[in-house]
């Protein structure tokens, strides 16, 4: 492999300029790639996919860095499962915004890195709010990456020059990346949050999920009432298995104005179900149209008890407008401690803490001694949120003093006029 060089701060990487790169397409070349990458410590990595018109993730690209070379994988001409033996072993892959990376490579794999690094989430822990690529490469290392058409056709051969540049940067200083955010973080003494945090989005699940659950993304569904609910759980579960197997997005299979009108209508006939709002017959053919009565059917003798729904909001209601309040504080604390708002607490996040459930995330590990403890005390009474100066809650004991919470704060001088977190009025509601 070609050594590289990799630029340094305060530079540009043009996207005229060509960014030395191998093409890899025949499984010795990705073998012999693998072989070489065991022996590194680190490796960058990023993907290109479509799926505007599947089910499932369809990977057209797959680029690797490491300080002696850059590859750009064609997995359209070798099977990216070669990548299986690496992505086991220790080597750290560093991803930005690993999730639907990993989904993809999960997919076609049936695995995924088992050590991780994620700058994206790296930088949240440093006073970043949810930055992109380019963002953080021109704060952090002072270099601007080349644009790209985010439209960009990746299936097509032989990709474009300006294609393989714009592929090529988004691996090509992450490792350094990943090395300036590593000394904020050591320095700040957040490196086990982080570590926390990555071992939380490793194991989150991506499979096909449950299709018992799919009708809760129904749109409208809300309208639903009694039996109606049940029909269009069951015909939800059987869009997404269907849309499953044929690789198709669900709209493709059922609209979900047609899952409304039939679950409402509940039509026994071929001709009654082509009378159906939504619903053509593009959506009918492959017995398509036997099925759904059949589904229709089923779902009439089911009992009520058969029906998943969504955890109820049990939440107490005298708590709520505590909860408001808090979600002032914690969005201030997220802001002047420099994490990421959605990284410290969501309001899920507190209303599963208030709610007692056993798996809250404030309730244990480094959020439980920033956040947790301060919220329980803040509920039984010990301790009170009160105007401090220029209208800034504090929090204090029932004393009259003040609950001090201690955290070091992050010194890179890239840090000084980066969007801080925690500048929403109210938490996220969700992770």
């Amino acid at each position: 492999m070609r050594n590289l060089r990799t630029g340094s701060a305060n530079s540009s990487v043009s996207e005229k300029a060509d960014i030395p790169h191998e093409w890899i397409d025949t499984p010795a070349a990705l073998a012999d790639l693998v072989g070489s990458l065991l022996k590194e410590p680190a490796y960058a990595i990023d993907t290109e996919f479509h799926r505007e018109r599947t089910y499932y993730p369809h990977l057209a690209l797959v680029q690797i860095a490491w300080p002696g070379g850059l590859v750009l994988i064609d997995p359209l001409a070798v099977h990216v499962s070669a990548l299986v033996p690496l992505f086991e072993s220790s080597v750290v892959a560093v991803f930005h915004a690993a999730d639907q990376d990993l989904e993809v490579l999960q997919h076609l794999t049936g695995t995924a890195p088992r050590r991780i690094f994620d700058t994206q989430v790296a930088a949240g822990f440093v006073g970043f709010s949810t930055p992109s690529l380019s963002t953080l490469s021109e704060r952090v290392l002072g270099l601007r990456l080349s644009k790209g058409d985010r439209l960009t056709d990746w299936t097509q051969r032989p990709l474009t020059s300006a294609q393989k540049n714009y592929a090529a940067s988004d691996v090509l200083h992450l490792l350094e990346l990943r090395d300036q955010l590593n000394e904020q973080l050591e320095a700040s003494g957040r490196t086990q949050w982080l570590d926390e945090e990555l071992v939380i989005l490793q194991a989150r699940s991506r499979g096909d999920g449950h299709a018992e659950r799919a009708w809760w993304r129904l749109k409208d569904g809300r309208v639903l009432r009694g039996k109606d609910r049940l029909v269009a759980q069951q015909l939800c579960v059987w869009r997404e298995r269907r849309a499953q197997a044929e690789d198709k997005p669900v709209r493709f299979v059922l609209p979900d104005l047609a899952v409304l009108t039939i679950a409402q209508s509940r039509p026994d006939t071929v001709d009654a179900l082509g009378t159906m709002r939504g619903l053509d017959g593009r959506y009918l053919k492959g017995g398509a149209n036997r099925e759904i009565l059949e589904v229709v059917r089923d779902a009439g003798d089911m009992p009520s008890s058969a029906l998943q729904v969504p955890v109820p909001d049990d939440f107490d209601r005298k708590l709520r407008p505590a909860l408001t309040l808090v979600s002032a504080w914690v969005a201030q604390l997220a802001r002047d401690a420099k994490i990421d708002a959605t990284l410290l607490a969501t309001r899920s996040d507190l209303v599963s803490l208030l709610r007692g459930d056993s798996d809250a995330r404030l309730a244990v590990g480094w959020r439980s001694e920033i956040v947790g403890g301060a919220v329980r005390k803040l509920v039984s009474g010990e301790a009170a949120l009160a105007f401090g100066d220029a209208s800034s809650l504090v929090l204090e004991e029932r004393s009259g003093s003040s609950l001090s919470i201690d955290i070091a704060l992050p010194t890179a001088d890239w840090l000084l006029d980066s969007p801080s977190a925690g500048e929403e009025d109210l938490l996220p509601s969700s992770n």
